[in-house]
């Protein structure tokens, strides 16, 4: 997506495609003969954003921080502890049975990695038709069409319709998933870092489908990844998550330039320039000590165990999401009015 194009899209509507609030996932411990419950892991823990249609949302994190739990609990992959889903309007967090079957094909999702996400004995043509088969009643003619027109749409031959999965590179494989997620036209797609698995060579093509479809399909995605140069050309807006939590949220400038959270910035200092003047000038911020565990995470702010800016308070409260203005909202006491104008 290039920057005019970015930065020429509409600011959110008042009611966004997607809405999601207090949205928690924890995944109970059970220790002992009898299997009591002893705690559990808080892999989402209070998360609260929204994503305008036809918008791209970048989620960002360090490994373990909760992205890809977001994303499977959004499109109810898993049962959310608490919290609201709302996509178009309505809540999708404690829908059941034919309800939830019902809106299967308004939200899909492209996995990491494709060798694991595809089955290894069935043909591209059927798990491409695969969501045909389930939620329509189509035709095997129309559904032999439709795949073919999905192949053409993702840049695959339609000669390899009868091959298997195991004969293509990483790359083609990933083709075959994005298919199979189009397939029923879906307005919301969670890409959960779908280029990670792949080469660097082939990381820009597949990504360039993604924007290219967008633009074609007026697609909505949630683009999940640890890649911060990749999300700033792909994403629109950029949510920041840690320990389960989200710690910053703004448009993508905003963000790259004025980044108002610590573990923000330090995200931010890792990603390399190309340019050797801005290269050489670059300083990195080096956080100290380990990710604590999200079965036990500290009191206070998440990150006060190894922010660089912690003072006193910081291990006592929780920060909530301070409004910096514009649509950039921030988890940190020094985001907050009063620290601002002192």
């Amino acid at each position: 997506m290039s920057d005019a194009r970015a930065d020429a899209l509409p600011a959110p509507a008042a009611e966004p495609l997607l809405r999601v609030e207090g949205l928690r996932m924890h995944f109970p411990i059970y220790k002992g003969v009898l299997r009591r419950r002893v705690g559990a892991v808080k892999a989402v823990d209070d998360v609260s954003f929204s994503v305008a249609e036809g918008e791209t949302l970048g989620l960002v994190g360090e490994s373990g921080c909760g992205k890809s739990t977001t994303g499977r609990a959004i499109l109810r992959l898993y049962q959310p502890t608490s919290g609201a889903i709302l996509l178009e309007g309505r809540d999708i967090a404690r829908l059941e049975g034919d309800a939830l079957r019902s809106l299967r094909p308004r939200m899909q999702m492209i996995f990491q990695d494709p060798q694991a996400s595809l089955n290894p004995r069935m043909t591209v043509g059927s798990i491409i038709a695969e969501p045909l088969d389930e939620h329509t009643s189509q035709s095997r003619a129309a559904r032999r069409a439709r795949v073919l027109e999905l192949m053409d749409a993702v840049g695959l031959n339609r000669s390899f319709a009868n091959r298997y999965p195991h004969e293509f590179s990483g790359g083609q494989r990933q083709r075959i998933g994005i298919a199979r997620a189009l397939a029923l036209n879906p307005r919301f797609i969670v890409c959960d870092e779908p280029i990670a698995a792949l080469d660097v060579s082939i990381q820009a093509q597949v990504v360039n489908l993604l924007e290219d479809l967008q633009e074609r399909l007026g697609l909505t995605y949630l683009f999940i990844s640890h890649d911060l140069s990749m999300v700033r050309h792909l994403a629109t807006r950029v949510a920041v998550m840690y320990l389960g939590r989200l710690v910053e949220i703004a448009a993508r400038e905003t963000l790259y330039d004025r980044p108002a959270h610590p573990y923000t910035q330090a995200l931010i200092s890792a990603v390399p320039s190309p340019d050797p003047e801005v290269e050489a000038r670059r300083r990195r911020i080096v956080l100290k000590g380990d990710v604590p565990s999200p079965a036990n995470p500290p009191p206070g702010c998440a990150f006060s165990t190894r922010c660089p800016k912690v003072f006193d308070r910081c291990r006592i409260e929780t920060p909530p999401l301070y409004d910096l203005g514009a649509g950039h909202r921030a988890a940190c006491f020094l985001a907050e009015p009063a620290a601002r104008a002192a």
